[in-house]
């Protein structure tokens, strides 16, 4: 596939039929159709979705290798012994991730995300249970940079697109070291900052999802920014 024409509707009907045959007998059968409906036009979306970031956030890329998320299982330490994801993935990550400017303590830095799964398709970004070096660096900034934190995540088209950031992993009391009153103490607790907003299937399934997940994007780049930023992964003006 030269470049994203849709997802089609098969794609989807690929994914439940996966769920309920989660095997690799069946996979195998069907792996045409995982290549043809899902994995071809995924690589075409990230290819099209970079083009479209160049202008966005242009330190923000999409690599067909690398963003990609793999629909293997990894299954060494589950219980649960199913081989494949009832999903497909992809992350769109900081330039200078992977590279000799990347400090050990960045880990994968701030990036967009987008998830298709039939009835619970999403779009966000931000970065998810970061390594302690990298939360801690996070947890400084959030103490330098309070007020400019909040102008984001209070943003009024922010929080109209993604509503509130997700409490998952978050702390019940403020971190050691810090003032149980200061006025950071909520976003303290966070141990992971990503937000998002919900995808219908016909949304997936259109067309226009690359000009859809763009304004998605754009709404959220401050935000990625200023994550990356706290890191030391500077914004850039062009790829240049």
């Amino acid at each position: 596939m030269d470049h994203f024409t849709s997802f089609s509707p098969k794609a989807l009907t690929f994914l439940r039929g996966l769920k309920k045959n989660n095997r690799k007998d069946w996979f195998e059968a069907h792996r045409p159709q995982y290549e043809q409906e899902l994995k071809l036009p995924l690589a075409a979306l990230i290819e099209e979705m970079d083009v479209q970031l160049a202008t966005i956030a242009p330190e923000i890329i999409g690599s067909p290798k690398k963003s990609a998320f793999r629909i293997h299982r990894d299954v060494r330490f589950s219980k649960d012994k199913s081989p494949y994801k009832t999903h497909v993935a992809c992350w769109f990550f900081h330039r200078d991730v992977g590279t000799r400017m990347q400090s050990e303590a960045v880990h994968g830095g701030a990036g967009f995300y987008l998830h298709l799964s039939p009835g619970e398709c999403f779009c966000g970004g931000g970065i998810w249970m970061p390594p302690r070096p990298a939360l801690l660096k996070i947890r400084a900034s959030l103490v330098d940079d309070f007020e400019g934190w909040e102008s984001i995540v209070q943003d009024r088209a922010f929080r109209k697109r993604f509503g509130e950031l997700d409490t998952e992993g978050m702390l019940m009391r403020v971190p050691r070291g810090y003032a149980p009153d200061h006025p950071a103490a909520e976003w303290l607790r966070y141990q992971s900052f990503t937000a998002g907003t919900p995808l219908t299937d016909d949304e997936v399934t259109s067309p226009r999802l690359p000009t859809l997940l763009a304004k998605h994007y754009e709404v959220m780049t401050p935000f990625v920014r200023w994550l990356n930023e706290a890191l030391g992964l500077s914004a850039h003006l062009s790829r240049l």
